[in-house]
């Protein structure tokens, strides 16, 4: 299946998409950011914001979607401050994963997290600045000592807008 149940979801045609296998963090992999959504995914997309953000805080318009490839993964890094702010929220769709999280200050302080299938994932505080994140290949994706098969995976995930530093 392509991008059209995205495309159908959105209410709207169109809209960049790009496919990569290998700059950066994220390996195998297409992603969009869309800003107009079905009536039904606003109102999950709203339940997202209202569970992640709190009342007033300000947040980025585009929605960021991540199509990972079965055999991509996402390698550790820390989001730029510069793109985003303080909180991240993820919908995990399509296959359960692994994110590990890795202390910056100390690697042996390092934990996983299991993302089932249609589950939202918040990094904000010491989570979002101080650990790195990555999403592990399916080959490496055991929780627990469990195997955790990993397909094709989407994320779909908000952010809100970066804090600009105070005028000096």
């Amino acid at each position: 299946m392509g991008w059209e149940w995205l495309l159908r979801a959105r209410g709207s045609s169109g809209g960049r998409v790009s496919w990569g296998w290998g700059q950066g963090a994220i390996h195998g992999f297409r992603e969009t950011e869309i800003a107009q959504w079905s009536e039904e995914s606003r109102e999950i997309l709203q339940r997202v914001r209202d569970e992640a953000f709190p009342p007033g805080m300000s947040q980025l318009s585009l929605v960021h979607v991540l199509d990972l490839d079965k055999s991509g993964y996402i390698k550790p890094h820390i989001d730029s401050v510069k793109f985003c702010g303080c909180t991240i929220a993820g919908l995990s769709l399509l296959s359960s994963s692994v994110m590990r999280l890795v202390s910056e200050q100390n690697p042996e302080d390092w934990m996983d997290l299991l993302l089932p299938r249609r589950s939202l994932y918040i990094l904000r505080g010491p989570a979002r600045y101080e650990f790195t994140h990555e999403i592990l290949k399916d080959e490496e994706s055991f929780f627990d000592g469990q195997k955790i098969p990993r397909e094709r995976r989407i994320s779909v995930i908000c952010r809100n807008l970066p804090i600009l530093p105070a005028p000096t």
